[in-house]
């Protein structure tokens, strides 16, 4: 970084200072666990001289604990694209208009935890429902081992709550999907072929002006090997959404590709793969009880309302736990 031509070229420059911050995401605790062990041994030794020093050790003990902890589970974030950005999108599943607002929810909820923990974050493409909520909607989240955290967030989210769009009040069940793939830059290897791929231009839909109804400028791609289906309307360049499709069709791919690798490494220990995209993996509760709970991990929350604030990263953390362990609950 400290080279003159550092600057010259942006792209690469930035991708050297993410580098850069997702080293020091780890070795910045690994420092100060170190010099805490350090002052700890001294602490101890004074101690042994001076019985006043005693009653510190236990605070400088607890101390060091919780920086091994926090460190332990930095190194968790340990695959080969945890470092990377994500591209996270939502959509709406069963359930009706309360699954469309079920979707803008959680989005919220993910945006908020992003910018909690000081990350970036970009809106790639957004379809409002006429009603109410989204259809579906995709971000990027850029930062420090943006990936890493937010990967175990793929897969089916369920809400139990009483509808606000039911005039009888009744209990509505909703579902939305979630999927994460990493953000990938042009000098990762990714096989994409032009004949691998269908493009279909539409006009935009939503919110957006007069603009939405009056260009064609919204893009979908479909790879017909994988089958697998990305779409940007949100900018008014046909060029800029077709760029940004392939940002997103690249992330799905390097996903489906990282998925491999770790089917086959459970294969080696005859064990099946934990997560999949479709699977549910957590269940929101407004009624009859307020509780946020984790089908994987079993974690649990007693307050709906911080969670959907962002508060999310109790989850995520215990995810990283539990994919390590292997635990089954």
């Amino acid at each position: 970084m400290a080279q003159g031509d550092f600057w010259n070229n942006q792209e690469a420059a930035q991708e050297t200072i993410a580098r850069l911050k997702t080293i020091n995401i780890v070795l910045k605790p690994l420092e100060e666990a170190v010099e805490a062990a350090d002052d700890l041994a001294t602490m101890v030794e004074m101690a042994e001289e001076d019985e006043s020093f005693a009653a510190e050790l236990p605070r400088e003990i607890e101390r060091l604990e919780s920086l091994l902890d926090d460190l332990e589970l930095r190194a968790l974030l340990d695959g080969p694209l945890d470092g990377n950005a994500a591209i996270l999108t939502v959509n709406a599943r069963d359930g009706g208009t309360d699954a469309n607002d079920w979707a803008e929810m959680l989005l919220r909820m993910y945006i908020a935890w992003a910018k909690e923990n000081d990350y970036k974050v970009e809106l790639l493409d957004r379809q409002d429902n006429d009603e109410a909520g989204i259809n579906n909607a995709s971000i990027a989240v850029r930062g420090p081992m943006a990936y890493g955290y937010l990967k175990g967030e793929s897969g089916m989210h369920r809400l139990v709550r009483i509808s606000p769009f039911n005039a009888e009040g009744k209990r509505q069940t909703s579902f939305a999907a979630v999927d994460v793939s990493p953000e990938v830059s042009e000098s990762v290897d990714i096989e994409l072929n032009d004949e691998d791929i269908r493009e279909d231009v539409f006009r935009a839909s939503g919110a957006g002006g007069q603009h939405v109804n009056k260009t064609s400028s919204a893009i979908r791609l479909t790879h017909i090997p994988t089958g697998i289906v990305v779409q940007c309307q949100n900018e008014r360049s046909q060029h800029k959404n077709r760029a940004t499709a392939l940002k997103m069709l690249r992330a799905r791919l390097a996903r489906v590709e990282e998925e491999r690798r770790e089917a086959e490494q459970a294969a080696k220990y005859d064990q099946m793969p934990k997560v999949g995209f479709g699977s549910q993996i957590r269940n929101y509760f407004l009624h009859p009880d307020q509780r946020v709970k984790d089908a994987r991990t079993g974690h649990t929350a007693g307050n709906f309302h911080t969670v959907l604030d962002g508060h999310i990263q109790d989850f995520l953390d215990a995810y990283l736990r539990w994919r390590v362990r292997g635990t089954t609950k």
